[in-house]
């Protein structure tokens, strides 16, 4: 076995390949960027080497540092997380003229299912279903327009080398198939030096089903069941589980044995996820294969008990699979959400800066957290904003869905904007929940967007509850102060009124043993917690239920947050209620007359002139923000009356692009 690894990556998969690493007994070596320097990854490996600025493109894109930093360290092996040079042939020959070993498949595999039209060929020669499409290189936006027709509206165009959503666009008519084939093609140059493009029919009522592979280099290959990655956003994934609520044992043997074939047919070794396309009737068609471990693999590892990390690890070092098909046994239900530094209020704008409070759940044989940040850590803008993979377990769907509920409540996370609020607003919505749900489902049920008003609350009587305790304890806490003329100490008073956007409630409050009885609106509540002030986290029982609600101080209130929900109440004496009704209420400045960059990025494309007139859905600009091209157009019918930034400006947040009337 290996003496010594090194990990080609960063973050949370960096940190994750450690952790394996470390319990084989085998030393790690990280690398890392100016931009990671303090990175939790770094601190985790017994070695790490400074290889570059903090671009990728200057820094983890280089194979010859990586390469340097082996020779450096004395790594034997490298394992290269996702992403990055995961899937890059020319690093994984330079590694093997080096002597090194490359954690992965072999290159023929990793070049030839790396071409999305190679690897579409390769799998119809391997008996794998595929779906009806044009497989050549598209030579223009005519040239598009003629294949669309010919394979019939809608249709997917996708780049020849693209991943993770980017260069990719569903067109419905001649118009679209032109724009989007430009935008496409733009994006697959920028993201991966490569602008080929080409075609296929989009599924109506998709789903995103994917199979999990095992391959050694004896010629043993095996399937570990299926992954559901259908809540995506942008094609990009957003809540996976396994298995998946729709597949039968008859789909999940015909779909695992195709993805071994194409396996097979490859020579592939180590790790790797055939992505399949499965229709509402369950025809499944094969998309792509991944040659690398997958974002979702802690989901499968859940329900199968095996490391896939250190399967990849054994298989690099020749080691032979030891696990049959007949061994794999599904158990439970692991389901996954992805928590990103991103405004889900505002189209899900990044947002990049310091986590100055993190409190991630407690890790548990149901609640598996894995990160590559902690307090203090930067979210920065060179590198993809996850922050963290929330994975949870449980015996059936129902439970593990429980689990990442209370899992999610307690994810404390301050500094930065994250989507905690739209991830529990998506576990929590009845369609996911009767496992109806297809890769359109966030677009359907969300297509102006995500609101405050779409995250669900329970009973809003709780927060009142929770914010009446808490209260009390600080009011019981100020009534202590040392000093007070003897017989007028302080008096806490019983009775409140809880203020939530000028609606006001009144309640009673009744100090008890471990906690308080509170009545609201005629209801009573028994309320046992031990929270102290200070703590960011309100653990308690009412009416016999466990809740958990983050809180802050905010102003005279209080904000509490619990399944997605922000609450901001003022609890008040009656007569400071009666004061409060005569207050001001301030009103934020019009906004409506500017265009603002929704996101930090770069200003790619500006339209339009002073004193032109613009309609409505017209094009006004593009902004660049994470390798994304965003179109940015015009609600109503206006007119220019200043321009504010100019083409090839980097923009942050709300900055001002031009002003119309």
């Amino acid at each position: 076995m290996f003496d010594k690894i090194l990990i080609a990556n960063r973050g949370e998969i960096a940190c994750r390949v450690i952790k394996t690493a470390k319990k084989m007994g085998i030393k790690t070596v990280a690398v890392y960027s100016d931009a990671d320097r303090e990175a939790l990854h770094v601190r985790m490996a017994d070695e790490a080497i400074h290889i570059g600025p903090s671009p990728s493109a200057e820094s983890y894109l280089i194979a010859d540092r990586i390469i340097d930093a082996c020779k450096q360290t004395g790594a034997q092996a490298v394992h290269p997380g996702y992403g990055f040079l995961s899937e890059n042939a020319t690093f994984t020959t330079a590694l093997d003229e080096a002597g090194i070993a490359f954690i992965g498949p072999g290159n023929h595999a990793i070049t030839t299912m790396g071409d999305k039209i190679t690897s579409k060929k390769l799998a119809e020669e391997a008996g794998v279903n595929t779906v009806p499409g044009y497989t050549d290189i598209i030579d223009g936006p005519d040239h598009a327009v003629e294949i669309a027709r010919k394979i019939g509206y809608p249709v997917m165009l996708k780049a020849s080398a693209g991943g993770g959503g980017k260069g990719m666009r569903v067109v419905r008519d001649d118009d679209e198939c032109r724009d989007g084939f430009q935008r496409a093609q733009n994006e697959a140059r920028s993201s991966f030096g490569d602008d080929r493009v080409f075609a296929e029919k989009f599924i109506e009522e998709p789903r995103h089903i994917e199979i999990q592979v095992l391959a050694d280099s004896h010629g043993n290959t095996i399937y570990l069941g299926e992954r559901e990655c259908s809540i995506q956003r942008r094609h990009q994934k957003v809540i996976e589980e396994a298995p998946s609520p729709f597949l039968n044992e008859k789909t999940r043997k015909a779909m695992g044995e195709q993805a071994v074939a194409l396996a097979k047919e490859v020579q592939y070794k180590s790790a790797g996820t055939v992505e399949f396309i499965v229709d509402a009737k369950r025809n499944f068609y094969f998309l792509e294969m991944n040659t690398r471990l997958q974002v979702e693999h802690p989901v499968t590892e859940l329900i199968t008990g095996q490391d896939l990390v250190e399967w990849m690890i054994r298989i690099a070092d020749g080691e032979k699979l030891t696990l049959k098909q007949k061994d794999v046994r599904l158990k439970g239900w692991a389901i996954e959400t992805r928590v990103y530094a991103e405004d889900p209020f505002r189209n899900f704008m990044p947002s990049i800066g310091r986590l100055v409070r993190y409190n991630a759940p407690t890790e548990t044989a149901h609640v598996r957290v894995d990160t590559g940040i902690e307090e203090g850590s930067e979210v920065s803008m060179y590198y993809d904003p996850m922050i963290a993979k929330l994975i949870t377990y449980g015996d059936d769907r129902t439970e593990a869905l429980e689990h990442m509920g209370e899992a999610l409540d307690a994810y404390y996370i301050r500094g930065v904007s994250h989507n905690i609020s739209f991830l529990n607003a998506l576990i929590a919505h009845p369609r996911f929940i009767a496992g109806n749900i297809t890769t359109n489902m966030i677009a359907e049920e969300y297509p102006e967007g995500f609101y405050a008003a779409d995250v669900p609350q329970d009973n809003p009587a709780l927060a009142i509850v929770i914010a009446g305790a808490i209260n009390t304890r600080l009011m019981d806490r100020a009534a202590q102060l040392s000093g007070q003329v003897p017989s007028h100490e302080r008096q806490v008073p019983r009775d409140w009124v809880a203020v939530i956007n000028q609606q006001e409630t009144a309640l009673s409050v009744r100090t008890i043993s471990g906690g308080y009885d509170i009545a609201v609106s005629d209801e009573l509540y028994h309320v046992l917690t031990d929270w102290k002030p200070g703590d960011a986290l309100v653990r308690a029982t009412v009416n016999g239920n466990k809740v958990c609600f983050q809180q802050d101080k905010s102003g005279a209130g209080i904000s509490l947050f619990r399944r997605g929900a922000q609450i901001n109440i003022t609890i008040c004496t009656p007569r400071a209620a009666e004061l409060n009704r005569h207050m001001l209420e301030k009103i934020p400045p019009d906004l409506s007359k500017f265009l603002l960059s929704p996101m930090p990025g770069l200003l790619v494309k500006l339209v339009v002139k002073v004193g032109e007139e613009v309609k409505a859905g017209e094009e006004l600009a593009v902004v660049e923000a994470m390798k994304m091209e965003n179109s940015l157009r015009a609600e109503n019918d206006v007119v220019i009356t200043k321009i504010m930034a100019e083409q090839g400006d980097s923009l942050v947040v709300d900055q001002p692009i031009l002003e119309f009337e």
